[in-house]
């Protein structure tokens, strides 16, 4: 297979004579330029031959490729199992910019006009450690928010409205990271179904933004509105302070399975972009129906050349790259870390200071690859997310029914410290980006209300969506008047956002969670555009309360270094922007084997100091007490440390200004289920 030419830039670019379009295809025999009327996108009004060029780049131009002018191609080429051509179609441009629908399975690309005016705006270049990111829907966030115009809600620009801004920036969370933007469709199976893909994870174009979130006025202008609106919208953001982080979805295509719709890279050259066994059949590692073959070297560039895009001409600063394992696979299938995708993306020159974030998984052999991505990757960490659940949960619901925990607390202290046992030395803590929740599974809410998942309203009788939730209703499922059930909810949540916010790691929260918004137990609610999803705006006292915390949380990870170092610390070294952790039982004394292990011991005392090489010197403590009792607890004595100030407790419901000072070898009281942090006085 021939190489696309490097640095050819495929897609359409503009001239003074109209336009030139370039499209790579290695077996196609003919591919043939249509452009529509701009009234009429039906009509064609030219017709162009394109011409094989080096590396099997077709290029042909037209005067009538004007701004605003729809466009698609049609591609002819040999018959047999792997190919899937037939000159008749009409096919999206992979590179088009601009996307209008023309029927179920029918697309084309408009070209748009490309300059813009960012005023002088920047990208905020926050460094990861010090990221809080807010992991979001555009049109489920501010659909229902009343502070914004109603024009503008569920849109690029109710994103951008000072509204949101403000809410997100008392929040304290420095990126929003979107759930899909690039223009997207549903599934025929779902559309039956009365349902659609919500979430977005059926991409049809990779560099157009997805023209339903734009609002009605910019889709009525047209793509390139549409184009411009969301820059607007990003430009607002960072003038706030803000990052944009975008979930994205490189490892399969709206094109399903065989005998799926042929909108793009099917008709193009379906042998070279999807992975494929030799009579056709594909190899499906998504669970989506098609791969994309990132054996091949048109789809690395594909990758690259989208994130390119988005990062330097709509200014993003961050991406997410969904079942990522799978961009790692080599052409004989098999994951590895070395893939010339994963550090090309790193090494690229276009994308220095850009977040690459791995959701580090997908459902192939092998597809299990948390921790393994390599240096200059952030990877999402569902260890994390497993084991918090366990201890501040699972655990609870054995003791109740055993009378002990299932668990010690030494995991839950490896995953608070950074997962040094999941990420290499050379990586750091940083490279975990640590969650509770996501889109994908319970909400925070819900994590503490059901025992099991409540899908019916997908459609599929109750068969989609993970059983393994690790979740406790602690004594109801669902709603309940029980005043001491929801108490205890109520601090649960408390303990999962202060265990997610004070760990070494990146965290990431979901959006409502702050909030304890519920899904009703649905825990797969990707099909679902409607009040399920979109955020609630309506705040009773609990609500507010916990929204509250959250920002109260924020803030003490913000001020205090030593809970987000950038490396590990090595015993007898001086690692800058490292913590150098000490830990401590119930008594003040050093944890011993029982200690760690014993699911009867599950009181820690943990101390954290940094080692500054940007900002002050810092050092707190953390008391975690993860059983139903109360426990008196022994302030250690800690070389440098002659004192503790107490700054937020999960007993409360809300944060109080405690400042209460205690000495080394003071006691204090911890309640059931329950943290307490504290900074420390003293010399480094």
């Amino acid at each position: 297979m021939g190489d696309p030419v490097t640095g050819a830039q495929l897609g359409v670019a503009l001239t003074e004579h109209g336009g030139t379009l370039r499209v790579w295809s290695e077996n196609a025999s003919v591919i043939e330029l249509c452009v529509f009327d701009r009234a009429d996108s039906t009509a064609v009004v030219e017709r162009v031959l394109l011409t094989r060029g080096a590396g099997d780049v077709w290029e042909g131009a037209s005067q009538r490729l004007v701004v605003g002018a729809p466009y698609a191609i049609r591609v002819d080429g040999p018959a047999g199992p792997r190919h899937a051509f037939d000159p008749h179609d009409y096919l999206l441009d992979p590179y088009a910019k601009g996307v209008v629908r023309m029927g179920e399975n029918e697309w084309r690309g408009v070209v748009v006009d490309e300059a813009f005016d960012w005023g002088g705006s920047r990208k905020p270049g926050h460094s990861i450690d010090t990221s809080v990111i807010y992991e979001m829907h555009v049109k489920g966030f501010s659909q229902l928010n009343p502070a914004v115009p109603e024009e503008l809600r569920g849109t690029y620009a109710g994103l951008a409205h000072p509204a949101s801004i403000e809410y997100l920036t008392g929040l304290g969370v420095t990126a929003v990271e979107l759930l899909p933007v690039h223009h997207s469709t549903s599934e025929p199976r779902l559309t039956r179904l009365g349902l659609t893909n919500y979430w977005g994870y059926n991409t049809v174009g990779f560099f157009a933004p997805h023209a339903p979130y734009a609002t009605a006025a910019s889709r009525q202008a047209g793509a390139g509105a549409v184009l411009n609106e969301f820059k607007g919208m990003v430009r607002l953001l960072h003038e706030a302070g803000l990052e944009v982080w975008l979930d994205v979805v490189y490892n399969h295509t709206s094109e399903l399975g065989v005998g799926g719709p042929r909108t793009s890279f099917r008709g193009i050259d379906n042998s070279a972009y999807y992975r494929q066994l030799d009579d056709g059949t594909y190899y499906d590692v998504t669970g989506c129906g098609n791969t994309v073959d990132f054996g091949q070297a048109v789809a690395r560039e594909l990758v690259r050349d989208s994130v390119r895009y988005w990062a330097n001409d709509c200014q993003v600063d961050g991406f997410r790259f969904d079942l990522a394992a799978t961009l790692g696979r080599d052409e004989n299938g098999a994951f590895t870390r070395d893939h010339p995708l994963l550090n090309g993306l790193v090494d690229d020159e276009r994308l220095q200071g850009v977040k690459l974030i791995a959701e580090p998984w997908d459902v192939g052999l092998g597809g299990w690859q948390t921790g393994n991505f390599p240096s200059g990757w952030s990877e999402w960490n569902d260890r994390y997310r497993d084991r918090m659940r366990q201890f501040w949960l699972r655990d609870i619901a054995d003791a109740r029914a055993n009378g002990v925990a299932t668990t010690g607390i030494g995991g839950f202290a490896t995953r608070l410290a950074g997962s040094s046992n999941t990420f290499s030395g050379d990586r750091g803590p940083v490279e975990s980006i640590n969650f509770v929740t996501a889109h994908d599974g319970f909400t925070l809410a819900d994590l503490v209300a059901y025992d099991t998942k409540h899908n019916v309203a997908n459609g599929e009788f109750n068969r989609d969506g993970t059983d393994n939730n690790r979740s406790f209703n602690h004594g109801a499922e669902g709603p309940t008047d029980d005043a001491d059930i929801r108490s205890t909810r109520r601090r649960a949540m408390r303990n999962l956002l202060g265990t997610l916010l004070l760990s070494a790691g990146v965290p990431m929260l979901n959006a409502g969670d702050e909030f304890a918004r519920t899904q009703h137990g649905n825990n797969n609610a990707y099909c679902h555009d409607n009040d399920l999803t979109w955020l609630s705006w309506e705040r009773d006292q609990d609500a507010a309360n916990l929204q509250a915390v959250t920002a109260e949380l924020t803030r003490l990870r913000r001020e205090n270094p030593a809970v987000r170092p950038v490396r590990y610390a090595v015993l007898g070294e001086h690692i800058p922007e490292s913590s150098q952790m000490d830990w401590y039982d119930a008594a003040g004394g050093t944890m011993d084997l029982d200690d760690w292990q014993s699911p009867a011991a599950r009181t820690l005392q943990y101390i954290a100091s940094s080692t500054p090489e940007f900002e002050g010197f810092n050092r707190i403590l953390l008391v975690v007490h993860g059983l139903e009792t109360e426990v008196e607890v022994t302030l250690p004595l800690h070389e440098g440390v002659d004192g503790y100030e107490l700054l937020w407790a999960s007993d409360d419901e809300s944060p109080k200004p405690h400042g209460e000072r205690f000495a080394p070898g003071d006691v204090v009281k911890l309640g059931p289920t329950s943290m307490q942090f504290f900074v420390c006085g003293g010399r480094p």
